[in-house]
């Protein structure tokens, strides 16, 4: 399954499902001499942390991480950086029903589809518990990027239709949701709790900004599965 490995030069291997032992990942590409401590990751996993919101998941999970290996005395060593994240929360009993039903929308029809099998625990591999290893993978590229003057930030902009501005993209952070504005932040909540009381879910809009990035970083064609086709001439 390829696309657990994304990355070039920092890649990130992510590996476990919703409802076995654990999730984790295996960072490989940072540079030794970078200070990394589980600290560092743990608060950007905290985050997301399941059960941390009341519009979230109601899944209960600590998110602890654990370095396991490529980090000695509060530095990278330059060797894969391994990390382990327990699930505490699996309650399987309640996804028995998905055994021989498929969630519209979910990513387990899919799957089921390519690989003619699947587990229907909590959706598997294709469950969004598998973003807690990529915040994880994300919190050491973080990192890396300001250790050299790059910094990202990120705010929404829209929840379920309903839009505000960014007054501030780096305060973002600090607030539900990740608002882009903070007076927009009841009238989301109003929303929200309306539409869960109908068993519905929303969409929304996100801005993600990158600050001092120099000229000339990165590639002239995005990666994707084909190579860039070569420039043709005018007839």
């Amino acid at each position: 399954m390829t696309g657990s490995t994304f990355g070039a030069l920092f890649r990130l291997t992510s590996f476990g499902e919703s409802h076995g032992p654990g999730v984790g990942g295996v960072v490989d590409g940072c540079p030794a001499g970078l200070e990394l401590c589980e600290a560092d990751i743990q608060k950007e996993l905290d985050l997301r942390r399941p059960g941390s919101a009341k519009t979230g998941t109601a899944r209960k999970e600590s998110d602890a991480v654990r370095l396991l290996s490529g980090v000695y005395a509060g530095k990278t060593i330059g060797t894969p950086i391994a990390f382990y994240i327990a699930n505490e929360d699996q309650r399987s009993a309640d996804y028995s029903e998905l055994a021989r039903l498929f969630r519209p929308g979910h990513g387990d029809f899919a799957y089921q589809a390519k690989y003619g099998l699947r587990d229907p625990r909590g959706g598997g591999r294709s469950s969004g518990r598998e973003t807690a290893a990529r915040v994880a993978g994300g919190a050491i590229a973080q990192r890396l990027l300001a250790s050299n003057g790059l910094s990202v930030y990120a705010c929404t902009l829209e929840i379920g239709g309903i839009a505000c501005e960014c007054d501030d993209i780096a305060m973002a952070g600090l607030r539900p949701y990740f608002a882009g504005d903070e007076r927009i932040i009841p009238v989301w909540e109003e929303r929200i709790e309306h539409v869960r009381a109908l068993g519905d879910s929303l969409g929304g809009i996100v801005r993600i900004e990158a600050r001092g990035v120099p000229a000339g970083l990165g590639e002239p064609c995005s990666a994707n599965l084909t190579p860039c086709s070569p420039p043709r001439s005018c007839p």
